[in-house]
């Protein structure tokens, strides 16, 4: 049997000895590892790709809105998000999980606009006293609240209005003829557009109208450049 001398030596040799670690495989790639949810992910090539930096390797994703227009999914036809529209959508997945819905909804959109915060869009509805807790309170009011115990999926599929939504900001910046992407302020017209969704009424509930919408309708298109976190 070894000696209590025997076993402290043997450790202290251990300790000793260098261990190496294997360096990461360069042909292991960042994008492999999806970080955005899935909807965000591309549906067709040729989206707007953001750039960020992590652990000093550029890491390329592809911010591509969910759509249902024709054109758009089979590929004639491209469009950019900005990156403000991609921020908002992500929030408002979030914000869903938050209240326990099954769905990513109108009002969950609104609420991604507001998180999000620095869209003309966003700042409008706070400048009218619309915050993320009115539109929370608003909404559960609208739609009820979830049971207590009920856990969202981790993307909540998005309900019909609310792709209606999405196709709707597509459609009018389509129209438009402009270059340029579509904004936050897009996504937010367009939820306003739709009169039987329920970020409409709980926009309305809360005192928005035309003439307010029509302040952001003159400059929807108009974003200032901002760079990717």
């Amino acid at each position: 049997m070894a000696t209590a001398a025997q076993v402290a030596a043997t450790f202290l040799s251990f300790l000793s000895c260098p261990r190496h670690h294997p360096a990461p495989s360069p042909s292991v790639s960042f994008l492999a590892t999806p970080v955005l949810p899935s909807s965000l992910r591309a549906a067709a090539a040729g989206g707007q790709t953001l750039t960020c930096r992590c652990r000093g390797r550029r890491v390329a994703v592809v911010a591509q809105l969910p759509t249902m227009i024709p054109e758009l999914a089979s590929g004639e036809k491209k469009i950019r998000w900005s990156s403000r529209a991609v921020r908002s959508f992500a929030m408002a997945e979030l914000e869903a999980r938050k209240m326990r819905y099954p769905t990513t909804g109108t009002e969950g959109l609104l609420m991604g606009i507001l998180v999000e915060g620095t869209s003309d869009a966003a700042k409008l509805m706070r400048a009218n006293g619309i915050t993320l807790l009115t539109v929370r309170d608003a909404a559960a009011t609208i739609l009820g609240k979830s049971e207590m115990f009920y856990f969202s999926p981790m993307h909540p599929p998005l309900t019909e209005s609310a792709q209606r939504a999405l196709d709707w900001a597509v459609n009018e910046k389509l129209k438009s003829g402009e270059d340029g992407e579509v904004t936050a302020n897009h996504l937010f017209l367009a939820i306003w557009s739709d009169k039987e969704s329920a970020g409409h009424k709980v926009l309305a509930s809360l005192g928005f109208d035309d003439q307010k919408a029509s302040l952001l309708a003159k400059t929807a298109g108009e974003e200032k450049t901002m760079s990717p976190r």
